[in-house]
């Protein structure tokens, strides 16, 4: 197959289209679900955020968000075929979805579209029945989640609205049917055709094409815009979609019908602008996060980064920060230019195109215009600006520049590397992470001094790091100087952390600087060097630090971890799915369990190894990958309420398995090896308890 042509800025529109997205989130969110009048009562027409007048943070764990970059992961972890069906996207929701806990709203089966299918799946029923009107009822199945999560799908099909069309129907039949994927597959269509096209009408010509004349959403779209002609008012539009689409008329808590009609209303009377169609999506009411997000991101993809630009700063209060929290621990501290890197991967090995990371890979790279990937100024000093500029010697790449005029204090610039202090206690969806950074992995940093400085710098990179009370302590590499116009890698391994998180990290710069810094990138490798025990100072950060897949956890008895599930398996997780080539050990003591042991390369709740002593008095290492295979397994007589050292060493495709301190397994994993990831504390239908965890990377397999 020859590639197909991508839009020369693909990656600028897809960025625009994932910032188009959250800030809708983040616009609509605090007043969900309220109605017109109510919001005209308390707030007035939506202009800018108001979560500050609600009491509320910007930035905010959220299904539409969680779900949209979540889901596409199938892509991925089926290796990008083009043919990716639903029941393939089911399978992505039982590996990455935590019952109870994350990315969906667990209203109940039969209450909660999301629940219930997600129910069905976890009984064995495979997608797209898990989603059907046959299984599920026409209420239930016609709610709005379809409609919000398939915003990625379009963006990995850009130009493609027939590719955008099939693979919303595949994704929104995992929960959905009927008009709540018509629903969907309208605004992929429109999403992917509106890299190419920029007439609105023409984009809902295109979206309509590909939906039946009968359906109820194609009336639906046909009505609001014969309104749209003979009304020049949006508010007396609204009034007769609310007379004739309004919730009054459907069952559930969120249908699709009303809200697709407001989406379309501001559209079209947004005037192919982004803060008056905001305005008009989130002032009309009803599910006004979900709304506003889909409109976010049409006019994101459609006009681009400018078309965010030109009104008030969107961009700044959310400095590209998003949370994605997931049963894959290591990617829940993200930001929309990491996002955008995954969904232009996809894209481009979908149109048959080689995909080149930008700068080599680097995880912080600010290389699209106004970037700056959670990056923030730790101290708002009057005297500092951050922004993202062209590099001056190479003026098609990017960077971030700190100006700094006059500082009191050492001056410092952090991203994100875990669950921020004003997010601990954060409420609604559960912020479920690991750290992305740990002790013994190699930070570097490319900067350059301001080639018109005065004098040289002083600079170096830094940590923020969980300590007592869950109260930040810096903790910072060697200084280098820098003279005017000079261009140095920093690099420096994160040192012992005594068991706490890293929360942040960054750069530093000493007291009385002045000038211009640039940073071109920073990144990290490595496998970690951890020895995971309670800390000796007081806080939850750490046990944060742990994903909590299991019916209980208990921090806090004798042991740091006592892990307790009730029915099935049950994991406790931490890392990222980068790591490799590693030494996972725990000291654990089984308590009337079915099977306790350790995970070593986990990458969600259905991808790992396991290392597991069963009750049957065997002991067995096991594959999770769409189902469990035995990879080996033997006799191995032990006993309740005796402590064992559990080990699993993985190298490339090789695994080898101990139990205090003796071989028992050596394997090749020869088909599709699990090669990189996580580690997990494994409890099944009992307890366990674990005294220490050590994670050592590997030089070489040890036979």
């Amino acid at each position: 197959m020859l590639p197909t042509t991508l839009p020369l800025d693909y990656a600028e529109r897809v960025y625009a289209g994932v910032l188009g997205k959250i800030i809708g989130v983040y616009l609509g969110r605090p007043f969900e679900g309220w109605t017109y009048e109510r919001i005209m009562r308390e707030l007035g027409e939506i202009q800018y955020y108001v979560h500050e007048r609600l009491g509320m943070p910007l930035i905010v764990t959220d299904d539409d968000i969680s779900g949209t970059f979540t889901f596409l992961r199938a892509l991925a972890d089926y290796e990008y075929t083009p043919e990716l069906a639903a029941a393939q996207i089911g399978q992505t929701w039982l590996n990455y979805i935590i019952e109870q806990r994350t990315i969906l709203w667990w209203g109940g089966l039969g209450h909660s579209t999301e629940h219930t299918a997600y129910l069905r799946l976890k009984a064995g029923i495979p997608a797209p029945r898990s989603g059907s009107i046959e299984l599920n009822g026409k209420v239930v199945a016609e709610q709005i989640g379809a409609q919000i999560f398939i915003d990625g799908w379009a963006m990995i099909s850009p130009g493609n609205p027939k590719q955008a069309v099939r693979l919303a129907g595949e994704a929104g039949r995992v929960s959905h049917d009927g008009e709540a994927v018509y629903a969907a597959q309208v605004i992929a269509a429109i999403e992917a055709q509106a890299f190419v096209e920029h007439d609105i009408q023409h984009l809902l010509d295109t979206a309509l094409a590909y939906i039946p004349e009968d359906a109820l959403i194609h009336q639906v779209i046909q009505d609001v815009r014969g309104w749209h002609r003979e009304e020049s008012d949006w508010r007396r539009t609204r009034e007769k979609i609310a007379e004739k689409y309004g919730y009054h008329l459907y069952g559930g808590g969120c249908h699709v019908i009303p809200n697709h009609a407001l989406i379309i209303m501001a559209l079209l009377y947004g005037e192919d602008d982004f803060q008056r169609s905001l305005m008009i999506v989130n002032t009309a009411g009803w599910d006004t996060d979900c709304n506003s997000a889909n409109v976010g991101c049409i006019l994101g993809i459609k006009n681009g980064l400018p078309g965010l630009d030109a009104g008030p700063d969107w961009r700044g209060p959310v400095a590209d920060r998003l949370y994605l929290p997931t049963a894959d621990g290591g990617r829940a501290i993200s930001d929309a230019l990491t996002e955008t890197d995954y969904i232009v991967k996809a894209g481009s090995l979908l149109a048959g195109h080689e995909y080149m990371a930008p700068k080599d890979g680097a995880r912080f790279h600010f290389s699209l215009p106004g970037s700056v990937q959670g990056f923030q100024l730790d101290k708002q000093d009057a005297g500092a600006v951050l922004r993202n500029v062209s590099h001056p010697h190479r003026l098609s790449e990017r960077w971030l520049e700190l100006d700094i005029s006059s500082a009191a204090q050492p001056v410092r610039v952090l991203t994100p590397t875990f669950v921020p202090q004003v997010a601990l206690e954060m409420a609604g969806y559960d912020l479920l992470a690991s750290p992305t950074l740990y002790p013994g992995q190699k930070v570097r940093a490319a900067v350059m001094a301001g080639p018109e400085n005065e004098y040289p710098m002083q600079v170096r990179l830094a940590l923020q790091v969980y300590h007592e009370h869950d109260q930040l302590r810096v903790v910072d590499g060697p200084t280098v100087e820098l003279a005017p116009g000079e261009e140095k890698v920093l690099a420096w391994t994160v040192p012992d952390t005594a068991g706490q998180p890293v929360a942040a990290v960054g750069l530093e710069l000493g007291d009385q600087q002045a000038g211009k810094l640039y940073l071109d990138y920073l990144t990290w490798d490595g496998t970690p060097t951890l020895q995971l025990v309670r800390p000796a100072t007081a806080g939850k950060a750490w046990q944060r630090a742990w994903v909590n897949a299991a019916d209980q956890v208990d921090f806090g008895g004798g042991n740091p971890y006592r892990v307790i599930q009730n029915h099935g398996r049950g994991l406790l997780i931490q890392g990222t799915r980068e790591w490799r080539d590693y030494a996972v050990s725990a000291r654990i003591t089984p308590h009337m369990a079915e099977a306790v042991g350790i995970g070593a390369c986990v990458q969600g709740l259905q991808r790992y190894y396991g290392l597991l002593l069963s009750k049957d008095g065997r002991v067995r290492l096991v594959k999770l990958l769409d189902g469990e295979i035995v990879l080996a397994d033997a006799a191995y007589s032990w006993e309740l309420d005796r402590q064992y050292t559990l080990e699993l060493h993985v190298h490339a495709n090789m695994l080898q398995a101990r139990i205090d301190g003796k071989v028992l397994f050596s394997v090749e994993d020869a088909v599709k090896p699990l090669l990189t990831g996580a580690i997990a504390l494994i409890s099944q239908e009992g307890r366990l308890d674990c005294e220490s965890i050590s994670v050592q990377p590997l030089n070489a397999y040890e036979r």
